[in-house]
């Protein structure tokens, strides 16, 4: 087997020893798993059951969209003309946007009072109410309204009990009372509702929540792009009342667009009127003038000659009062241009030229206008969108302008032509009698007044006729009707919810807590942070007995001394090779305990073991084992007289197992380890004994272990589980790599958790734990 395929077959080992890791980590928590699902499924069950149901009101609407083709039938005949008072062309996605506008909405939330909401307890949770036994009416209110909760006991026909926060008052019907953050209100019965007496519930909001709460329930859309079908949808937890809204909006969005169209035509109307008084005036005056003067010159009947003029003149007549008409007209409209800069108002489209440029910048300029004075019910002369609408409008009024006066020239240029036409037809009229001559002339005026009467005459008829005509663009094709089963809460959803989120909690804490841990945990992870291999592991001692080897012979713990004993075999290779030395990252590894217990395996096998207390700082092997430390190492190393025997107690845990205790702690304890008589001592020792364990302070916070590594044969690095820090292992990993200390192994100490590894778990001998399940559910 080549390199690469060793590689693939330790990556698929390592890819399911980490998979049966991470199951067995979940397996192992399975009471975790049950509780988060129960409660959560729980906690749903509780949530369905008192959460009010929410049901969705649906309806349609069909567009007469000019762009898509039709929906409603198009008015046809004499009106085809009036298109510009039906103002302009509609769009399905504008009429969307319209039914979606804050404003509309407002106004519904006015007529049906929605912002206030009454309710009733049901058990445990209140339920609004479409109609109470009474109805609270707002008199005066304050400027804004705060969101208040009025508890209101129904106690005779005319009397009820109202209280609130600092507030609580009998009251009559119809009689005034004051609500802080709301203003005066009044209380009537409201006879004929089925909700009976008792405890009610009325919340007061102002508008303009209302009207954001209610915005966030409504959905405007196009059934697709093909047709120009608008679906509205309402989500309402009373299914009659959410109807009932839904209705009120198709109501006044159709009476809307009704009002817009009306607008254009009474403002044509009014022009119209207008421009009929004057004309009339003055063709009064004509006829007048003609009058008098067949009156004044007996002119009873023309001559034959001046009838034969009036005939061959009467084309070019005709045709030039038509074209005066037209000039007045485009003068009117350029007058009322002009002076519409500050009166922002309507255009009288009916009197338009037929220009299709003119008829579409009129269509645009007065839906501005509509959308102008819609806008400003809720917002003031200041606001940048009424600003920016206002630029537009005036940018729109100076093409119109344009227009018309690029009209009004080529008006000018027929009128013009057709006056010399006439001119010349007049030459022939020289040889008529001068009175003749001067009555036709009257003649001639008073057929231009006219027809400019008739014509706006006739346009002021069909102005009435459009307006009477008018319908709105949209039509309900399916009225607003709730559907039978609520959109939520759906319980299966949630249930289905609940479930994941009670497998994941679990999930999500343990891995949680495996991400943020810093302490080492497993074998994997001392694996991955060092290349010192590990040579012992014992697991966690849950007696207070330090003895574990002497006492408890056929233990697991004292098995796996057994396992380091043989272990070390394979770094003491000779029989020179005799010292051990123990250190760790920090205190409270389990040094002095892997000392005692270790040193006792090996008396077991028949060896001379001598235990040396070197952690002169902080020593606690000599009162583990009861050893009185008055007089130790740290005596030999500053007197002379002091000989070896005179250090060295046997123990008697074992006949061959012996200490030197630390003794007096000595002011400098790096100076005492460096000595002139340790290496005697080490020497004479070692001629002694089968083996020395060294006790020695943690290498992590001091340097001693380090004076003291000289001497040995083997270093043992105490790590143990959820204590050692995982940065700690930086240090073993860099004596390790520096060869500052040799034949360095690490001992796992103190293993709690069947996750750990390999070395936990065989054989027990007979041991049973005697953990209850309930004992490991929150054990880290």
């Amino acid at each position: 087997m080549n390199n690469l395929e060793m590689n693939k077959v330790q990556d698929r080992e390592e890819i399911e020893i980490n998979l049966k890791n991470i199951f067995s980590k979940l397996f192992d928590k399975w009471i975790w798993f049950i509780s988060s699902v129960f409660i959560c499924l729980l906690i749903a069950f509780l949530y369905g059951r008192y959460t009010a149901p929410n049901y969705q009101i649906k309806a349609k609407l069909i567009v007469n969209d000019d762009q898509k083709g039709g929906g409603i039938a198009k008015q046809s005949g004499a009106l085809m003309d009036l298109n510009g008072i039906m103002g302009s062309k509609n769009s399905v996605d504008n009429e969307i946007e319209i039914l979606k506008t804050r404003f509309l909405m407002e106004q519904v939330v006015r007529e049906m009072q929605l912002n206030i909401v009454y309710s009733k307890k049901n058990g445990l949770v209140s339920r609004e109410l479409y109609q109470a036994p009474f109805k609270i009416n707002i008199i005066k209110s304050v400027d804004t309204i705060s969101t208040v909760d009025l508890k209101v006991v129904k106690l005779s026909i005319n009397k009820f009990s109202v209280s609130a926060k600092d507030f609580n008052k009998e009251v009559g019907s119809n009689e005034a009372f004051n609500v802080e953050g709301v203003g005066i209100l009044t209380i009537e019965p409201n006879l004929g509702t089925k909700s009976g007496n008792g405890e009610f519930y009325v919340r007061i909001s102002s508008i303009d929540s209302k009207v954001a709460s209610l915005m966030a329930q409504l959905s405007v859309a196009a059934s697709n792009k093909q047709v120009s079908i608008i679906d509205l949808k309402l989500i309402y937890p009373l299914p009659n009342k959410g109807e009932d809204i839904l209705n009120t909006i198709i109501k006044k969005y159709t009476q809307s667009n009704l009002n817009d169209k009306n607008a254009v035509a009474d403002s044509t109307y009014r022009f119209i009127k207008e421009r009929l008084n004057v004309i009339a005036s003055e063709l009064g005056d004509v006829e007048n003038k003609v009058e008098s003067f067949k009156q004044k010159n007996q002119l009873a009947d023309m001559s034959e000659q001046g009838k034969l003029l009036v005939q061959s003149t009467g084309e070019y007549s005709s045709e030039l009062a038509k074209a005066e008409t037209q000039l007045t007209i485009i003068n009117d409209l350029e007058k009322y241009l002009k002076e519409s800069k500050i009166d922002k108002r309507v255009f009288p489209s009916s009197l338009v030229p037929q220009d299709v440029v003119f008829s579409n910048l009129m269509a645009q300029y007065n839906s501005l206008l509509i959308e102008r004075e819609r806008q400003l019910l809720s917002v003031t002369e200041e606001s940048p969108f009424i600003k920016n609408i206002d630029r537009q409008i005036a940018e729109l009024r100076g093409n119109m302008l344009s227009n018309i006066q690029s009209t009004k020239k080529s008006a000018l240029t027929t009128r013009d032509k057709l006056r010399n036409q006439l001119n010349s037809a007049d030459g022939q009229i020289l040889g008529v009698p001068k009175i003749e001559k001067n009555y036709l002339k009257l003649a001639r005026n008073q057929q231009i007044k006219q027809e400019l009467y008739i014509f706006l005459m006739q346009k002021a008829e069909e102005t009435n006729i459009s307006k009477t005509a008018n319908i709105s663009i949209a039509k309900t094709i399916d009225p607003p009707k709730a559907d039978v089963f609520p959109v939520s809460p759906r319980k299966i959803i949630i249930y289905l919810i609940s479930l994941i989120i009670g497998l994941i909690i679990p999930i999500a804490l343990i891995f949680g807590r495996e991400l943020f841990n810093t302490s080492i945990k497993t074998k994997e992870e001392i694996n991955s942070l060092t290349d010192v291999a590990v040579i012992g592991e014992i697991s966690h001692n849950s007696s207070d007995d330090n003895l574990i080897v002497a006492n408890q012979s056929r233990s697991a713990i004292s098995e796996q001394f057994r396992a380091l004993r043989t272990n070390l075999s394979f770094y003491l290779k000779s029989e020179q090779e005799k010292i051990i030395l123990l250190t760790s990252s920090m205190s409270g590894e389990g040094k002095s305990f892997t000392a005692i217990n270790l040193g006792n395996i090996l008396a077991l096998a028949g060896k001379k073991v001598l235990l040396m207390e070197l952690d002169l700082r902080k020593p606690g092997l000599s009162a583990k084992l009861g050893i009185n430390n008055d007089l130790g190492f740290s005596n030999f190393t500053i007197s002379p007289e002091i000989k070896v025997v005179n250090i060295v107690k046997p123990l008697a845990i074992n006949k061959n197992m012996f200490i030197i205790s630390s003794g007096p702690l000595p002011p400098n304890p790096a100076e005492t380890l460096m000595s002139k008589y340790v290496p005697d001592l080490i020497e004479e020792l070692k001629k002694e004994f089968d083996y020395i364990i060294m006790d020695a302070p943690p290498i992590g916070v001091i340097a001693d272990a380090q004076l003291l590594s000289k001497y040995a044969d083997v270093t043992l690095y105490l790590v143990r589980q959820k204590i050692t820090q995982k940065d700690q292992l930086k240090i073993v990993q860099d004596l390790y790599v520096t060869k500052r200390m040799k034949n360095i192994g690490i001992v796992v100490n103190d293993i709690v958790s069947k996750y750990y590894g390999y070395g936990y778990g065989y054989g027990t001998y007979g041991e049973a734990s005697s953990k209850k399940w309930y004992e490991n559910l929150f054990k880290r």
